[in-house]
């Protein structure tokens, strides 16, 4: 297969900073014009619980999304009452410590909207959390998400530390750097009222989120790093150097199932360039036949009713990595899985661009077992939920 359009290289350069949320719904739907019907039947294997979708909207924040989702969820399969935590309240803070880096490394680091689905815990560990109605990171005269002008302010005072003249660095960048951050989405909220009662972004981790970050692992297939290794994942938003462990793809498609079926659901980061990834449509699949050799009407047909999908080997995985057809584009959540009609599995996926509707389930996409096997970057679930086997040889 290769790179077809506009919209799957641009991808090659941004990575999971991504389009504004809006303009991206709108290029990924304009690769499934015209087709909007119910032609596959789903019978549910797991259904797990979440809290309801939300919309990260102009902003490349899919990844805090994806894993506060998966945050929420984790307190509910704890037993614990859900609280709807806040995604830019954790950016906020990947902003601050990725600025620091960037200027550290004299800008050669990315330094964008973007990031990985460990910031989170990341965050959760160094700093805390908190409510949603504490934190909107919204200081800035919208009513969503907008963060291309932050982008731009943000970094732009970066670059001009890094090539100050003055030959070291003036001990006032970060103060301003923070300013400027506190104008646009907020300042550090030191201590707020949660139902009553007071506590600091640490306190309200600990105390009622209740989950703790070292029991979290991400896992990974590559073939260019040995089996079972703790490896970097090589793209450009994984600022923080977060690892994965590396498994067989096997292996770690076998993690993924044995998650789901024992009550853990998984934050996902993955590439939605491909043309069977159709957010109207509620599909993500991957057609054997190539789509550059289809006529339209059976592009059309593929969302109609299931067809037969490529079959994903570790090296068909490994060679859309290398040549870049498969990037970090989008974060989102598994929450379930599903059968079709020809009992082809799919994973239930919680997106984060609002109720968008589609024949299935609004805001929900259904991937399909070989779109997952072929696209996945990387998973992120409680170290329980990892089969025993694979514990044993990490």
């Amino acid at each position: 297969m290769k790179i077809q359009s506009l919209f799957l290289s641009l991808f090659v350069f941004i990575g999971l900073s991504g389009f504004a949320q809006d303009d991206l719904v709108r290029k990924v739907n304009e690769q499934s014009k015209d087709v909007d019907t119910r032609g596959y039947e789903f019978a549910t294997e797991v259904d797990l619980s979440v809290l309801p979708v939300k919309n990260q909207a102009s902003s490349g924040t899919c990844w805090s999304y994806a894993t506060t989702s998966f945050i929420e969820s984790e307190m509910l399969r704890m037993g614990k009452t859900p609280v709807d935590l806040s995604e830019l309240f954790t950016v906020r803070q990947v902003y601050l410590d990725k600025a620091e880096r960037y200027v550290r490394l004299h800008g050669h680091l990315n330094f964008a909207q973007g990031g990985a689905l460990p910031d989170i815990i990341y965050v959760l560990k160094k700093y805390g959390a908190v409510p949603d109605t504490v934190y909107k990171g919204l200081n800035y005269g919208e009513e969503k998400n907008k963060h291309g002008e932050v982008e731009s302010v943000l970094k732009g005072m970066l670059d001009a530390v890094i090539k100050n003249p003055n030959g070291r660095l003036s001990t006032a960048w970060k103060p301003a750097f923070t300013s400027a951050l506190d104008a646009y989405l907020g300042a550090f909220p030191e201590t707020f009222t949660y139902e009553g009662k007071t506590y600091t972004p640490r306190e309200f981790a600990d105390k009622v989120v209740g989950v703790n970050p070292d029991e979290y692992v991400q896992i990974t297939s590559f073939t260019h790093e040995e089996e079972y290794d703790e490896i970097f994942i090589d793209v450009p938003d994984n600022w923080a150097w977060g690892t994965s462990y590396n498994l067989p793809l096997d292996e770690m498609m076998d993690n993924l199932n044995h998650a789901l079926d024992n009550g853990y659901t998984v934050s996902w980061a993955t590439d939605v360039s491909e043309k069977g990834f159709s957010v109207r449509n509620g599909l993500g699949i991957v057609p054997a036949q190539p789509f550059d050799k289809m006529t339209r009407e059976e592009r059309r047909a593929i969302f109609e009713s299931p067809v037969e999908e490529l079959d994903i080997t570790p090296e068909i995985r490994q060679a859309a990595y290398d040549n870049y057809e498969t990037t970090d584009d989008h974060g989102m959540h598994i929450v379930g899985r599903s059968v079709d009609q020809n009992g082809t599995k799919y994973y239930l996926v919680k997106n984060s661009w609002g109720d968008i509707k589609n024949p299935y389930k609004d805001g929900y996409i259904y991937c399909s077992e070989a779109y997952v096997r072929y696209k996945t970057i990387s998973f992120l679930m409680h170290e329980d939920a990892l089969i025993k086997k694979t514990r044993k040889k990490l």
